[in-house]
C-alpha cells in the first residue's frame, strides 16, 4: 500500500438531481490521497455503466453486489466504498462491502431500522474493518475543536445541550415537482419510519454524542406533519434525557421557513459552554464562569495537535461543507493505513458504525414515544 493512492468506490451518486455524490467526490480528490476506481452510481445497469464512463471511475458496475464481489477478487481492488444512496440501499451495500472486506463511509441515516444497523455493528466488529458515517458537520474543524474542550473538562461537567437543524425547503409540497431530493425523503419506503428525524434530525442527535460525548437513555417527542398529504414527519422535537442525568433539547424542521441548513448546538456545563453556528461556522463561542466571551477563530488561534491535518487553508479563508467532508474521507483514510501498517497520524474518532446505529435507536424511540403522545420512551443501547 506505500506510496499509492487509496482506491474509492461510490454506491449511488449519478445522475441529474443527485447532490450526494458531487460533494463526496470532491470530497475523495482533494487532498489527492485517493481516486475513484469503481462505481454503481444508478439504479439501473445501463445508467450505471454509462455515469461510471461520465465521471471517469476506472471501473463502471451495473449493480452494487457485483462490484463488491468482482473487486474482492481483483489485486488493485477498492480500498473503501462510499455509499450515497437514499437510506432503503444503505444497509444491503454496506453488509456487501463488509462481507466482502472492503470499508464503509456510509451517508446518515445508517438504515431504516435499528435491526439492519446492528447488524452492521455486528460486522463491523467481526471483520475490524473500518466504518465511518457521514455526520458532515462533525468533520468540521470548530466542531472537532468544541469536543476537544468538552473532554478536556474545560466547561465542567455537562447540565444541558441544545442542538437544532432549521430548514425551509419542505415548507410546501416540493416533492410535487418531480425533485429527487424530495420525493424519496417523504416516501417511507425509501426514508424509513421518519421523514425530518432521520434525514436531519440525527445530525444534530449526533452534537450530543460526539460533542458532549452522552447519549440519549429516554426521550418525550413530537412529530407533526405540518404540509397536507405527507406520511412523514417534517418537524422534529425531542426532549431526551442522558446518560449522566442531564437533559438535551433536540429539534429539526423543514418547515422553518427561511431557514437554510442552519445547524448548532450548545453544551451547558457547570463552569460554561460552547456554542456553534454553521451560520458562523468558522467561530467557536466559549463562555467561561466570570470571564468575557471568548470567540475560537479557525485559522486564529492554535489547534490541538489531534486535529493536525484536518485543516487545509491559511486563516480567513471558509473551510467549509466539502472540507468537513474531505476529513471524514481522511479518518476512514488514516484508519485503513493504519490497519495496513503504514506509518500515519493519528485518525481523529469521527463517528462510526455504532453512532450510526445510537441514530437510528434515537429515531426509533423518538417514532414510538410521539405515536403514545409524548410518553417516556427508553433509547436501546449500542455502545
Amino acid at each position: 500500500m506505500a506510496h499509492r493512492k487509496l482506491r474509492v468506490g461510490m454506491v449511488g451518486g449519478g445522475g441529474p438531481g443527485n447532490f450526494f455524490g458531487g460533494p463526496h467526490r470532491t470530497a475523495i480528490l482533494m487532498d489527492n490521497t485517493a481516486e475513484l476506481t469503481a462505481g454503481a452510481l444508478r439504479s439501473t445497469k445501463e445508467g450505471s455503466l454509462a455515469e461510471a464512463e461520465r465521471l471517469f471511475f476506472k471501473r463502471g458496475y451495473g449493480d452494487f453486489a457485483t462490484m463488491m464481489t468482482e473487486e474482492a477478487k481483483l489485486a488493485d481492488k477498492i480500498d473503501y466504498v462510499t455509499i450515497v444512496t437514499p437510506n432503503d440501499s444503505h444497509y444491503a451495500a454496506a453488509k456487501a462491502a463488509l462481507e466482502n472486506g472492503i470499508g464503509v463511509l456510509c451517508e446518515k441515516p445508517l438504515t431504516l431500522t435499528l435491526e439492519e444497523s446492528l447488524d452492521l455493528v455486528r460486522l463491523t466488529k467481526s471483520t475490524g474493518l473500518p466504518f465511518i458515517v457521514a455526520y458532515t458537520y462533525t468533520g468540521l474543524p470548530m466542531v472537532m475543536l468544541a469536543r476537544e474542550m468538552v473532554s478536556q473538562g474545560d466547561i465542567g461537567e455537562i447540565r444541558k445541550v441544545e442542538a437544532w437543524y432549521p430548514q425551509g425547503w419542505l415548507a410546501d409540497r416540493t416533492e410535487d415537482s418531480g425533485l429527487q431530493q424530495a420525493t424519496w425523503r417523504v416516501d417511507p419506503k425509501k426514508s424509513g419510519a421518519s421523514g425530518c428525524g432521520g434525514d436531519i434530525g440525527t445530525h444534530a442527535y449526533e452534537f450530543v454524542r460526539f460533542v458532549a460525548g452522552l447519549s440519549a437513555t429516554e426521550v418525550s417527542a413530537r412529530l407533526t406533519t405540518f404540509v397536507s398529504g405527507r406520511v412523514l414527519d417534517d418537524d422534529f422535537t425531542v426532549l431526551a434525557r442522558l446518560c449522566n442525568g442531564g437533559t438535551a433539547t433536540v429539534s429539526a424542521s423543514q418547515v422553518t421557513v427561511g431557514a437554510l441548513n442552519d445547524v448548532g448546538f450548545k453544551v451547558i456545563g457547570t463552569k460554561g459552554r460552547v456554542e456553534w453556528s454553521m451560520t458562523d461556522h468558522l467561530n467557536l463561542q466559549v463562555y467561561r464562569s466570570g470571564q468575557p466571551l471568548q470567540v475560537y477563530r479557525l485559522g486564529g488561534d492554535p489547534l490541538p495537535d489531534s486535529m493536525a491535518g484536518y485543516t487545509r487553508l491559511p486563516g480567513g479563508h471558509p473551510e467549509g461543507f466539502h472540507e468537513a467532508l474531505a476529513n471524514l474521507h481522511k479518518s476512514i483514510q488514516r484508519q485503513i493505513l493504519a490497519r495496513a501498517g503504514e506509518a500515519t497520524p493519528a485518525a481523529y474518532p469521527h463517528p462510526g458504525v455504532v453512532d450510526g446505529a445510537a441514530g437510528m435507536a434515537f429515531i426509533e424511540a423518538a417514532v414510538a414515544s410521539s405515536h403514545a403522545s409524548g410518553a417516556w420512551t427508553a433509547v436501546a443501547g449500542v455502545d
